[in-house]
C-alpha cells in the first residue's frame, strides 16, 4: 500500500460509494436531522390532505386548483430527484434512477393519475432517506473509530508543556498525556505504569495495563494518572493513522458480486426502458381495443419497478455492515473483496511464535540438585544478568528474596553458554555442550525435554537447569476446535523454531501437521505447494514481519497483532488488531453471514422485481405494488443487512 500523508482534517468517511447525492442535505448534525425529513413532510401532509379532499368530492377542489395543489405536493420532493436526473444527462449518463423516477412520476401527471404521481415520488424520497440513515448507522464503528483521533499534543519543550497540532511533535520529543485524554502519537512509556483503554484500536474494553518502557500507541485513553512518552513515529506513521486510511480505503476494493450487481444494473435498466416503450406501443398492432392511457399506465410502473436501487444499495450496505462488524471486534479487512475471499478458505496455515503463543519466555520448570531452588537461582541470575538474550532475561523475572550475588570475570563461550565466578565458585550456565567440554555428567531425564533448556555446574557438579518454555495463547486451543466447528479442517503450523518444539506444540494444539526449523522461503514454499491443488484456499496467519512473503502468497494473508507493524499492515489482506488467534475464527464468521445476507438481499429484489414486473405488463399492479417493489424491497434488503452490526459474534 502506496504511503501517503494522513491531515487530520482529511480523516473522513469514504461514503461517496455508499450514498447518493440525491440533493438533499443528509447532515446528521445536531438540530439537521429533522430538517432532512421536512421536504417529505410537506409533500405527505399535502398529499394526505389532497386524497381526502377528492374523497369527499369537495367543490373547489376540481381542475386547476388540483392540478396545482398536487403539483405543490410533488415539488419538494420531486424536484431533487428531477435535478440529479438532469445532472446525470448532462454527465452523459441517461438511464438513472432518478430519470426513471421523473419520467414514471410526470407521466402520472400527464395520465392524470395525480395523487399516485406524487405517492410514488413521495415514497421513493422517504426511501432514500431510510436508507442514508441505515447507511449512517452502519457506518457507526468506523466513526466511533475515527473518532478517536487525537486533536493536540502536550509536548515538552524549552522547559516546559505546550499543547501543539500531533503533526508538528518530531520524533524523541517527550508528550504528556492527562488522565482521559487520547495518547496522540506512537511511543514508548516513559512513566512507570499506565492503565489504557484501547477499545477504539483493538476492540477490547478490558484496560490494558502497561509498564515503563512498554509500546503504547495512538488513539489509546490514558485512564488512571498523568503518563509521559517518548515519541516513536511521526503522526503520519502512527497507527492510528495507518488504520483510518486503511478503514477508508476498505470500500474502495469491491468484492465481484458488487462489481457484477453495479455492471448488470447499467444494462438492465435501459432493456427495461425499451421494454417499457414496448409496453406501451406494441399492443397497438396485437390488442383490438388498445386505449393509449392503460398501456402507458403499465408502462409507468414498469419503468418505477426497474429502478436497480434495492440492488445497487443494499449490496454495498451488506459489505459495508460487514467491515463494520468487524471493525467493532477489532478485525480490519483492507476491502469487500477479501470478505468474500475468506468465505472460501478451507485451508489455514498458522505461524507458531506470536500467533499461537504469546512470544514471550516464561520459566516453566526448575530443578536444583543439592541445592536450595533459592540459593540455585541467586547463582544463575548473578550469571545472566548482564545478558540481553531473551532467554536471560526470562530467569531475571524469577522472585527471590535476600542480598543479589554478583558475578565476576564472566566470559561467553561461543555457542556454549558462560563462565565466571559468583561467591568464589567457578559456575558454569549453557548447554550440554558446555558441560561435555567441561567433563560434567548431565542427567538423562533432560535429553527428553524438547524445550529450551539452561543447565548449571557450580564447582564442577552439575547443580541443576531450567527450563524456559514459550507460552500458549489463552485462547490458541478454543481457537483450533472452534476452526474445526466451522469447517476449516486442515490445519497446518509452520515455524522456524526447532522442530521438535513445534511438535510438541502441535500436539497440545491437535494440529496433525506441523514443520519446524522453516527459514521465511521454506513456508513460502510449503503454501506454495499447498495452492498447486486449485480445491486449496490457503489463509496464512503470522506476524507480518518474518512472514510477509508468505502472507503476500496466500489467498489470505492474516496478520497477528498487526497494530504496531509496518510490514503487517502493508502485506497482509485482514488484520488481527490484537494478538487473539480466536478473531479469525470471529472474521471466518462474519465474512460468511455478510456473503449470505448479501445473497438473500440479491434473490429478494430479484425475486419480488420480477413478479412484479410480470403483474404490471398484465394490468395487475398498480402504482403501489410498484412503489413496494422499488422502495419497500430495498428498505427490506437495508434492514437485512444492518442485522449484522447486532449479531453477537462469540
Amino acid at each position: 500500500m502506496k504511503k501517503k500523508k494522513v491531515n487530520l482534517k482529511d480523516l473522513k468517511p469514504n461514503s461517496e460509494e455508499h450514498t447518493r447525492d440525491d440533493g438533499h442535505n443528509h447532515d446528521h448534525g445536531d438540530g439537521s436531522a429533522f430538517k432532512t425529513y421536512i421536504p417529505a413532510l410537506i409533500s405527505f401532509v399535502m398529499l394526505i390532505t389532497g386524497i381526502a379532499l377528492d374523497y369527499f368530492d369537495v367543490a373547489f377542489f376540481k381542475d386547476w386548483i388540483r392540478i396545482i395543489w398536487y403539483s405543490i405536493a410533488y415539488l419538494p420532493v420531486g424536484f431533487p430527484v428531477i435535478k440529479e436526473g438532469w445532472k446525470s444527462i448532462v454527465r452523459g449518463d441517461f438511464f438513472t434512477e432518478f430519470l426513471l423516477m421523473s419520467i414514471a412520476t410526470i407521466g402520472a401527471f400527464v395520465i392524470k393519475e395525480y395523487p399516485e404521481g406524487v405517492a410514488v415520488m413521495l415514497f421513493y424520497a422517504v426511501g432514500e432517506l431510510f436508507q442514508n440513515a441505515a447507511v449512517n448507522r452502519a457506518k457507526g464503528n468506523i466513526k466511533a473509530l475515527l473518532d478517536v483521533r487525537p486533536k493536540e499534543a502536550t509536548v515538552f519543550r524549552d522547559g516546559n508543556y505546550i499543547s501543539v497540532s500531533p503533526e508538528d511533535v518530531l520524533i524523541g520529543e517527550k508528550i504528556q498525556v492527562r488522565v482521559g485524554e487520547k495518547i496522540p502519537l506512537d511511543g514508548i512509556l516513559l512513566s512507570e505504569k499506565a492503565s489504557l483503554n484501547t477499545a477504539a484500536l483493538t476492540g477490547e474494553s478490558k484496560p490494558d495495563s502497561i509498564l515503563k518502557e512498554s509500546k503504547v500507541y495512538a488513539g489509546s485513553i490514558n485512564l488512571e494518572s498523568v503518563i509521559e512518552v517518548e515519541v516513536t513515529n511521526s503522526f503520519e506513521n502512527s497507527s492510528i493513522a495507518r488504520i483510518l486510511d486503511l478503514v477508508q480505503n476498505a470500500t474502495a476494493r469491491k468484492s465481484k458480486t458488487e462489481l457484477f450487481i453495479r455492471q448488470f444494473a447499467r444494462i438492465y435498466t435501459p432493456i427495461v426502458v425499451f421494454l417499457a416503450i414496448g409496453v406501451t406501443f406494441l399492443p397497438y398492432f396485437f390488442v383490438e381495443d388498445y386505449v393509449l392511457r392503460d398501456w402507458l399506465y403499465r408502462a409507468l410502473i414498469f419503468l418505477v419497478i426497474s429502478c436497480p436501487c434495492a440492488l445497487v444499495i443494499s449490496i454495498p450496505l451488506g459489505y459495508f455492515g460487514g467491515l463494520g462488524a468487524a471493525s467493532k471486534n477489532g478485525i480490519l479487512f483492507k476491502g469487500a473483496s477479501f470478505l468474500d475471499a475468506m468465505t472460501k478458505i478451507n485451508t489455514l496455515v498458522m505461524d507458531k511464535t506470536g500467533t499461537v503463543t504469546k512470544g514471550v519466555f516464561k520459566i516453566k520448570n526448575i530443578k536444583a540438585i543439592g541445592w536450595e531452588e533459592s540459593e540455585f537461582m541467586k547463582y544463575l541470575m548473578a550469571m545472566e544478568e548482564q545478558s540481553t538474550h531473551p532467554i536471560a532475561k526470562a530467569i531475571m523475572e524469577y522472585k527471590e528474596n535476600g542480598e543479589d550475588f554478583e558475578a565476576q570475570d564472566v566470559s561467553e563461550i561461543a555457542g556454549k553458554g558462560l563462565k565466571g565466578i559468583v561467591n568464589g565458585k567457578t559456575v558454569l550456565v549453557g548447554n550440554k555442550a558446555l558441560m561435555t567440554a567441561n567433563n560434567i555428567d548431565v542427567p538423562t531425564e533432560t535429553e527428553s525435554i524438547v524445550e529450551s533448556i539452561v543447565l548449571v555446574a557450580i564447582d564442577n557438579q552439575f547443580a541443576g537447569y531450567v527450563v524456559i518454555a514459550d507460552e500458549l495463547k489463552e485462547d490458541a486451543k478454543e481457537t483450533i476446535i472452534d476452526l474445526h466447528k466451522v469447517g476449516i479442517k486442515n490445519i497446518m503450523m509452520l515455524s522456524g523454531d526447532k522442530d521438535s518444539i513445534t511438535q510438541q506444540v502441535a500436539k497440545e494444539l491437535n494440529i496433525e501437521n506441523a514443520k519446524g526449523g522453516l527459514l521465511p522461503e521454506d513456508k513460502l514454499n510449503e503454501v506454495e505447494t499447498l495452492k498447486q491443488n486449485s480445491e486449496n484456499k490457503v489463509a496464512f496467519i503470522g506476524d507480518g514481519i518474518n512472514d510477509a512473503p508468505v502472507l503476500a502468497a496466500s489467498n489470505v494473508g492474516i496478520a497477528m497483532g498487526g497494530l504496531g507493524s509496518d510490514v503487517a499492515i502493508e502485506t497482509a489482506d485482514v488484520i488481527i488488531q490484537t494478538d487473539q488467534p480466536s478473531k479469525v475464527v470471529r472474521a471466518i464468521k462474519i465474512s460468511r453471514s455478510t456473503r449470505k445476507i448479501v445473497w438473500q438481499n440479491i434473490i429478494l429484489a430479484f425475486g419480488v422485481k420480477v413478479i412484479v414486473l410480470i403483474l404490471g405488463a398484465g394490468g395487475l399492479a398498480t402504482m403501489w405494488e410498484a412503489v413496494f417493489a422499488d422502495v419497500g424491497v430495498a428498505l427490506l434488503a437495508i434492514l437485512n443487512a444492518i442485522r449484522l452490526q447486532r449479531m453477537n459474534w462469540s
